[in-house]
């Protein structure tokens, strides 16, 4: 066989006696590399997607989930059997299904397991499989797990009846289900947390018996909206209770599988020792389970401790296997609603869950809404029953075929053992039930022979009367079959008529819903309220002091101490981009290169210590730091005193007295843009005597910043410098007296209080 020879690169294949000899037509493929990582990673970020991270939306569950339940299926760990070893089962899943290490599996198992994390725990664990209070479970050699009854009848059901579609696992060594055969709308029920690449889901769960309701309205009316819907589900219902505060915008929420959800933790108050007033914490949102009841224990004690409050006597976490009970002791005279109030500005008591349903449908992600999860939930189910009733059919008309050949073979019995008699071999007399063949068997007569000629029993049937004992000629027997023949008849009409019938195959899945909602509903958990929008303290709750206001470059923003900022303050200056002081009741003005003013109140923040990150200020306020970018930032009662300089990219400049941005309202526009214009710079005039601009053209112009002119905020400005064609403002310094700044550009070192002083809107000196 000849080799093909390329020698230009462009033919993609390499023939060189450098690279070796290359014998049974090996070639190197000439590719890009961009295109390779491009096509790797995209295989990489799909297979995370759909392979590991997220869940399907027909059964609710990831991956690694459905693997252990179908391999505690398939090890026959039942609900009514001894429990089995953890690392038993997370053994043979890895080495049959889910080869990704078993860390990933028995977390899996655990979660399962776990009544605060799951609404409806689908693996019964025996031994620590960890508490709500962020402990960790036992290792897997010391814990035992089984199947809830519930997994049994709801999730792993009829898997012998050709229900789910079933695949090679990794090495195609052994079959695995695609997907569970769930009867219920496990997506919404469990809920689901999970990050892929590029994209992450957070379903929150549900209420078992609303979600059943929901979808039986859904069955009977397919047109339902979502509104009427939520007269069934109103609203998520967390496994810790809680209470959700929006109600209002739940509907947005649900219509397109995206939004945030406020939960807050119940409190109740109780009369303490030597009449003091303990605050009772008896349910917490469910963002807090796990470290967040320890993170929401040290809040409490810093609000106490920076003097944030004087209220705190003690706090204790009284918490055990019957719920949680936290107690914080207050003083007598302290006014709980506005305690309340704090806890919930200052803590985890108040927090948000982001929603965003994004399931598998169809092989690819889609994020759905309440009607849209409950469509696929609904159309799974008729694909479960039609296979289910399509395989017993087919059982069933297997079973009439034999019943009616023994029926048969019973009224000529006598000819049957003749037959029988008179065959040499199990073949002989095969043929003849099938085919009325009677070349070799000897009969007594003619007639015999011409009756047995007559026969044509299939070959189901032939098999079966073979095989007949000779017990089954008793005439109870046969009373029995022909009983158990009608029966069967009886069940072939029905699965006929379910197939053949919408209505009916509706009835059954309506009757199989009923049941579990019957056996596995319980009561809500989490209550649903419209609050209010905001929480305001009591003025006197937090009276008002000087803070340092510190945001680093990531947008996560914090107040400390005066006193604490002093002592670490060079550290601090060297990891923050602003960093200035600010009252507790003040407010802090955010200015955005796209000319907007975002203003947040400083009781927003949390106050933190040295090594706290803070918040990002998103949450606190409407700036969005995906869609803007913040040039500058000053408290709002600085500003009152001062007057700000703005200047533009396209030259733009004007000064604005500082009481221009005493605003109410959290978003306004800092000024007036042109088109396709944005600012450059914003900053305090102070004691500034003159202004420098340079363009990206290498142009410097100095002159005082009396020449800059004084406007409103609604205005566009003067031109500061005059740009060439497709030129434009660079960089912007305000010089004060005797400053002397020395630049470093281009390899040049300028310094540019040195320039020659001149007049606004000139052309300016060339540097480089």
């Amino acid at each position: 066989m000849s080799k093909k020879k390329n020698n230009s690169p462009e033919d993609g294949i390499f023939d060189s006696p450098a690279r070796g000899d290359f014998s049974g037509g090996d070639q190197i493929i000439s590719t890009e590399y961009s295109e390779l990582m491009q096509k790797a990673y995209i295989d990489y970020a799909m297979s995370v997607i759909v392979s590991r991270a997220l869940p399907d939306v027909r059964d609710g569950l990831k991956p690694v989930q459905r693997r252990t339940l179908y391999d505690m299926y398939e090890l026959g760990i039942r609900s009514d059997r001894p429990y089995r070893k953890s690392a038993r089962i997370v053994g043979d899943t890895m080495g049959k299904y889910h080869p990704h290490g078993d860390s990933s599996i028995y977390d899996s198992l655990v979660v399962m397991a776990q009544e605060f994390k799951k609404g409806l725990p689908l693996v019964d664990g025996h031994g620590n499989f960890g508490n709500i209070e962020g402990d960790g479970a036992a290792a897997m050699r010391y814990t035992e797990a089984r199947l809830q009854k519930i997994t049994e009848e709801a999730f792993l059901a009829d898997l012998d009846k050709d229900v789910a579609d079933f695949g090679p696992n990794f090495d195609e060594t052994e079959k695995e289900p695609l997907v569970l055969p769930v009867r219920i709308p496990n997506f919404l029920i469990n809920g689901s947390e999970g990050i892929a690449v590029g994209m992450a889901t957070s379903t929150p769960p549900h209420n078992l018996a609303e979600v059943i309701d929901a979808e039986l309205a859904l069955l009977d009316d397919p047109d339902i909206s979502t509104e009427k819907l939520m007269r069934l589900i109103p609203g998520p219902d967390f496994p810790t209770g809680g209470i959700i505060i929006n109600k209002d915008d739940l509907p947005q929420i649900y219509e397109t599988g995206q939004g945030k959800i406020r939960i807050r933790g119940k409190v109740e108050t109780e009369k303490g020792r030597s009449g003091h007033i303990n605050l009772v914490i008896t349910e917490i949102p469910y963002t807090m389970v796990g470290a967040g009841i320890g993170k929401f224990l040290s809040d409490v004690a810093a609000l106490a401790e920076n003097k944030v409050t004087n209220d705190v006597i003690d706090i204790t976490n009284q918490s055990s296997k019957e719920g949680i009970r936290i107690v914080i002791e207050l003083r007598k005279d302290t006014d709980v609603e506005n305690f309340k109030n704090l806890l919930y500005k200052k803590t985890r008591l108040e927090d948000t869950f982001g929603v965003n349903m994004l399931g598998i449908l169809d092989g690819r992600p889609e994020t759905l809404g309440l009607r849209g999860i409950l469509e696929a939930s609904a159309d799974f189910q008729y694909e479960i029953a039609g296979r289910k009733y399509r395989t017993l059919l087919e059982k069933e008309q297997k079973k009439r075929e034999i019943q009616e050949g023994l029926i048969q073979a019973c009224n000529v019995i006598d000819l049957i053992i003749e037959i029988l008699r008179g065959s040499r071999d199990r073949a002989m007399a095969k043929r003849c039930l099938v085919s009325g063949d009677t070349t070799g068997i000897r009969f007594r007569s003619d007639f015999s022979r011409e009756m047995a000629a007559q026969l044509n029993f299939t070959e189901v049937q032939a098999d079966a009367i073979l095989d007949m004992r000779l017990y089954r000629l008793i005439g109870l027997e046969i009373e029995a079959l022909m009983k158990e023949h009608e029966e069967t008849v009886a069940n072939i009409y029905r699965y006929e008529d379910i197939l053949e019938n919408r209505n009916a195959m509706t009835k059954v899945i309506r009757a199989e819903l009923l049941s579990i909602k019957k056996k596995y509903g319980i009561p809500r958990r989490t209550q649903i309220i419209q609050g209010r929008e905001a929480v305001f303290l009591a003025p006197d709750l937090n009276a008002d002091r000087e803070l340092v206001f510190v945001m680093d470059r990531f947008g996560y923003a914090k107040t400390m101490e005066p006193s604490l900022f002093s002592r670490n303050e060079a550290a601090v200056r060297e990891t923050a981009r602003f960093c200035f002081p600010c009252r507790s009741n003040g407010k802090i003005c955010l200015f955005t290169k796209e000319g907007r003013l975002y203003t947040l109140r400083t009781a927003d923040l949390p106050a933190g210590k040295m090594r706290d990150k803070g918040v990002p200020v998103d949450n606190v306020s409407n700036f969005d730091t995906t869609k803007e970018e913040i040039l500058f930032a000053a408290s709002q009662e600085a500003l009152r005193l001062e007057k700000l300089v703005f200047v533009t990219e396209s030259g733009m400049v004007k000064s604005v007295p500082g009481t221009e941005f005493d605003v109410s309202k959290k978003t306004v526009n800092a000024t007036k843009l042109a088109e396709g214009d944005q600012l450059l710079f914003v900053s305090e005039l102070k004691d500034a005597l003159f202004i420098v601009l340079q363009s990206a053209g290498g142009f410097f112009l100095r002159y005082s910043v009396e020449e800059i002119p004084e406007q409103k905020k609604t205005a566009q400005g003067l031109r500061g410098i005059k740009l060439a064609a497709g030129d434009s403002v660079e960089n912007v310094w305000l010089l004060s007296q005797g400053e002397k700044p020395v630049i470093e550009t281009h390899g040049k070192e300028i310094d540019i209080s040195k320039l020659k002083l001149s007049r606004r809107d000139g052309k300016g000196v060339r540097r480089f």
